[in-house]
Order: C-alpha cells, then sequence, then structure tokens
C-alpha cells in the first residue's frame, strides 16, 4: 500500500513538520498501525479509511509511542495528500473539516481548547530550566500544559529535561510568549514538548495552537486573527483564526518522500 511523507505548515522540503500519510479501505488491527508509525518514526502517522456516512473519512493518529486524539500538523498532510476542496473526518475528536484557502493552503476546523487556570506543578519549572508566568490545562482531547514564560528569548533558549518529562501523566507541554517585536511577522512564539507520548520536541504543533489561538487573543486586545511562530529547530507557522468553539489553523504542506508499504 501506498505511504507517503508531508511536511506540513510549510511551503518548502525538510522543514516544518513531517508526518506519515496512509490511506486504508478500513482500519485493521490497532497495533499494526502503531507497528508502522514507531517504524516511520516521525512525531505523527496518519491513518485513513473512506465512509459511507458521517464524515468522507475516518481518520486516526499515532506517534511512535501512542495514539493520539487530535492531530493538527497530519490533518493537514492528510489533506493534501487529498487534495480536495473540502474534506470531512470523523476523529476521536469529532467531526474535522480540512478546506481547500487555494495555493496550496489548507484551512483546518478544529475544537477550541478548554483553557483552565491551573497552579503550577512543584516539578515543573526544574524540569523546564525557566521562570514561569502562568499555565493552564488545555483540556481533554489535547491534555496539554500550555506554559507562559517571560518572553521569547526564554522561549526559544529553553533546554528542558525531556527524560523528566517522559515520565509525567500529561500528553506534553506547550511553552510560549509574545513575539518580541513586528518584525518576524508573527504574534506569538510557542514551542512543544510532548516525551510523555514518544515525542521530544515536535516541529510544529497544529493541535496547541487550538489553546494558544484562545490564549493569545485574550492577551492581545481580543483580536481573533494571529499568527503563530513554533520556534522547533526545523520552525513553522501557523495562521490561527478564533470562531468562538471551533479555531481555524492555516498552513501549507508538500510531499517529499511518496513510496510504497510492503509489511
Amino acid at each position: 500500500m501506498r505511504i507517503q511523507i508531508v511536511d506540513a505548515f510549510t511551503a518548502k522540503p525538510f522543514s516544518g513538520n513531517p508526518a506519515g500519510v496512509v490511506v486504508l479501505s478500513e482500519f485493521p488491527d490497532a497495533e499494526w498501525m502503531q507497528r508502522v508509525a514507531a517504524e516511520v518514526n516521525l512525531s505523527e502517522t496518519a491513518f485513513l479509511h473512506p465512509l459511507a456516512e458521517e464524515a468522507d473519512f475516518a481518520l486516526r493518529w499515532f506517534t511512535p509511542a501512542v495514539e493520539v486524539a487530535l492531530c493538527g500538523h497530519a490533518t493537514l498532510a492528510t489533506a493534501h495528500v487529498l487534495g480536495r476542496d473540502k474534506t470531512s473526518f470523523a476523529t476521536r475528536s469529532g467531526i474535522l473539516t480540512a478546506t481547500s484557502a487555494g495555493e496550496g493552503w489548507y484551512t483546518l476546523d478544529f475544537p477550541t481548547a478548554p483553557l483552565t487556570p491551573v497552579e503550577a506543578p512543584p516539578w515543573l519549572a526544574g524540569v523546564l530550566g525557566a521562570e514561569i508566568v502562568s499555565v493552564h490545562h488545555t483540556g481533554p482531547d489535547t491534555d496539554d500544559l500550555l506554559v507562559e514564560l517571560r518572553d521569547e528569548a526564554t522561549v526559544r533558549g529553553l533546554r528542558p529535561d525531556l527524560g523528566a518529562l517522559a515520565k509525567k501523566e500529561n500528553r506534553g507541554v506547550v511553552v510560549t510568549a509574545q513575539a518580541a517585536g513586528g518584525e518576524g511577522g508573527y504574534d506569538f512564539v510557542s514551542r512543544f514538548f510532548g516525551a510523555a507520548a514518544g515525542v521530544g520536541e515536535d516541529p510544529v504543533t497544529g493541535s496547541a495552537h487550538t489553546a494558544l489561538t484562545p490564549f493569545w487573543s485574550a492577551r492581545l486586545g481580543g483580536r481573533t486573527e494571529l499568527t503563530g511562530y513554533q520556534a522547533s529547530p526545523r520552525g513553522g507557522y501557523v495562521r490561527v483564526t478564533l470562531a468562538g468553539d471551533r479555531t481555524l489553523l492555516t498552513g501549507q504542506a508538500v510531499t517529499v518522500i511518496d513510496g510504497e508499504l510492503t509489511a
């Protein structure tokens, strides 16, 4: 069967966030999909098959270690592979859609994360190695800790203890700060560490932006259209729009590998 590797949230190969995409006639045993995802060894591998009703496709996502309830970049990669004007997906996080925005851009319609302020866990500052401004839990779909840091330089310079993070219960930790200035073309910066889910540092995390969008909208004068930059070594931009209980994520993608899965 065919397998494609797609770099998402970028128009340039070898940047953004790579994802595997496998289109099936039906879902096989979950153990097989998990083994394929471990073999591909990217942040996520997406598996999908056509549906007769409810949605156009059923869609599931696997890291090298676990199945997750929501993934942005692998959904964008899937939309790019399918190349349709509009596609609906039945997922563990409800019905999601991907719509062509023209010139290789796709907009994903995802649920907005319900942010809940929480006390910083006692271990968090030491594991991150940075002073914490605020902490929010991002709800059941993503189950991350959204951690506000002092400034962009702190976010970019962070060197967390990934071994310690791998022992924690949450899916991941999102660190963020307001952009240092307007020259970069983005409003906020972030990084994502998902060691507990088998992903050390994720290059560009679409699902995290369902929490980053309402967080920064509230802090930037209620603006509903923003641009985030995820400052991983590969890096990537996510254009976001807050639409109440839905968050729209817009990005580009490029196929870098198109091959055959034989096992």
